[in-house]
């Protein structure tokens, strides 16, 4: 752990934004005001002029050395209170990284940017009349994020737009999100809802959870109809959906088209069947039955020894099997995502993973970045896992992107995650047509997502606003079976408030 003596006088939040600047540099970094061991002192100078200027400047001690930086902006206004902290915190930590980056010698392509979003905030610029060139500008200068990553937000803000031309009035329908929390097993890098099934299947809850979310479809549904709202996506996550019995599958996907209005007019449902080894025939006719064609079918890698090391009990040849039987089997909209970094991996590894991708060209490929989340087996046991360093994680990435541009794929999505290996960022790409929907509206968070089962969010978005407020569904089974009757209530309350006045007009 680094340790960074700054200011004293710094607050609480500012302090927790300059620890992420820090955290991109060195793991577990610690903040510190009032501290006689320190590794690196920053010392910091700022002030805003009459002509509301912001100037920043920052010194770094370390090791007998002295880095500096200096950083002015002005502002047309002054700004609210609120506005003119966002922007002091900017300031400092522009100068916090340019030391950083000076005494390490790395260069965050992110620059300044730890948020999940960064194409929402191109899609903020754009909203606001501004032109891609003005936009650049903004984030080159204002954030300090490099030319390749701001030409790749662009290129996925394009994408978007031609997927969802409606795209900025979306707002007045919703997606729903409905989650299964059982797995056969649960991954040590995971921290969704996940439950092995056979444990569950034993003591009753997978069939109580089933009741109860027979009955949160119903309710949710009823709200929908009576309020004439249209559905844009259906999305079956978890944990894995396909983990449950075919029959069962069967019985919730018919209380889904009974229950939600105007079935024709939903865009898309995607179930995830990422654990290869719960997909059966009988499943995959169930879909079928329900003109479900777009699943996920997830190898995270192409090397047995890595899926033993991280927890998945199924093998490279039941990957391949269960893709080309889903595929034979009429599913037309294939996803698989493929895991950079992951323990014992390095180019050579990732290279066969591309290589065995490139003989399915499943519809989409999703490339996650491998991130250290702080629940997860994989993080509490560090020392267990030896995962690959920065330049090798950096060139898989740069791998991915040829790989795909090579292959027909464009990028279409884009998030981030904390303690993120390289400090990258997990994109999806697709063959041009064949995005998906659920996945650009819940990244860029232009409408209501309504989260239905076990560990799901309700994620509410005010369509005039723009203000997000949430609620969340339990993430165990048996504190769901218990309250979520509670939790439709609760829902219900929120979606009346939320749409009341939008619904009366």
């Amino acid at each position: 752990m680094k340790t960074i003596k700054i200011n004293e006088q710094f607050k609480e939040d500012y302090i927790r934004v300059l620890n992420h600047i820090a955290n991109l540099f060195f793991e577990d970094s610690k903040i510190a005001t009032s501290h006689d061991e320190a590794d690196m002192v920053i010392q910091f100078n700022y002030s805003i002029d009459d002509n509301y200027t912001i100037h920043t400047a920052s010194e770094l001690t370390v090791e007998g050395q002295t880095y500096k930086s200096n950083y002015s902006i002005n502002y047309a206004t002054e700004g609210t209170e609120k506005e003119q902290g966002i922007r002091m915190k900017r300031a400092l930590s522009h100068v916090m990284l340019d030391v950083l980056e000076q005494y390490t010698g790395m260069t965050q392509e992110w620059g300044i940017l730890t948020g999940v979003r960064p194409t929402k905030l191109y899609h903020n610029y754009r909203k606001q009349g501004l032109t891609d060139q003005q936009i650049a500008e903004i984030l080159k200068s204002d954030f300090r994020i490099s030319d390749a990553k701001i030409e790749l937000m662009k290129e996925i803000v394009d994408r978007q737009l031609k997927t969802i031309p409606d795209l900025d009035g979306i707002g007045k329908e919703i997606s729903i999100y409905i989650g299964v929390p059982f797995c056969p097993t649960k991954c040590a890098y995971c921290t969704f809802p996940a439950y092995a099934i056979g444990a569950n299947r034993k003591h009753g809850r997978v069939e109580s959870f089933i009741d109860g979310l027979h009955i949160e479809i119903r309710a949710m549904g009823k709200w929908i109809k009576e309020n004439n709202m249209n559905i844009t996506s259906i999305y079956w996550g978890g944990g894995t959906p396909t983990s449950i019995e075919a029959e069962e599958m069967d019985a919730l996907y018919k209380t889904m088209f009974e229950s939600f209005p105007n079935p024709e007019t939903i865009r898309e449902i995607t179930v995830e069947a990422g654990r290869p080894d719960t997909i059966t025939p009988e499943k995959i006719e169930v879909l079928k039955k329900y003109g479900i064609d777009r699943i996920s079918v997830n190898p995270q890698s192409y090397t047995d020894e890595t899926l033993k090391a991280i927890g998945r009990h199924h093998t490279v040849q039941e990957t391949i099997d269960k893709f080309w039987l889903s595929r034979n089997s009429g599913m037309n909209n294939i996803n698989m995502d493929l895991i950079i970094g992951l323990p014992n991996e390095g180019i050579e590894e990732f290279q066969h993973s591309l290589d065995e991708s490139a003989k399915m060209q499943p519809e989409s490929l999703t490339v996650h970045t491998l991130s250290f989340k702080r629940a997860s087996e994989m993080t509490r046991n560090k020392d267990k896992y030896k995962v690959a360093d920065r330049n090798t994680v950096s060139k898989m990435m740069d791998m991915a992107s040829s790989w795909t541009k090579e292959n027909g794929y464009v990028p279409y999505y884009l998030y981030r995650q904390k303690n993120i290996l390289g400090n990258l960022e997990n994109v999806g790409y697709s063959k041009p047509g064949e995005e998906s929907i659920y996945n650009i509206v819940i990244m860029e968070e232009v409408q209501t997502i309504l989260g239905l089962g076990c560990g799901a969010s309700t994620k509410f978005v005010n369509p005039e606003t723009g203000k997000i407020t949430q609620f969340h569904n339990p993430k165990d089974p048996a504190a769901y079976i218990m309250t979520f009757e509670e939790a439709i209530e609760k829902k219900v309350e929120m979606l009346e408030d939320l749409y009341n006045v939008q619904l009366s007009k």
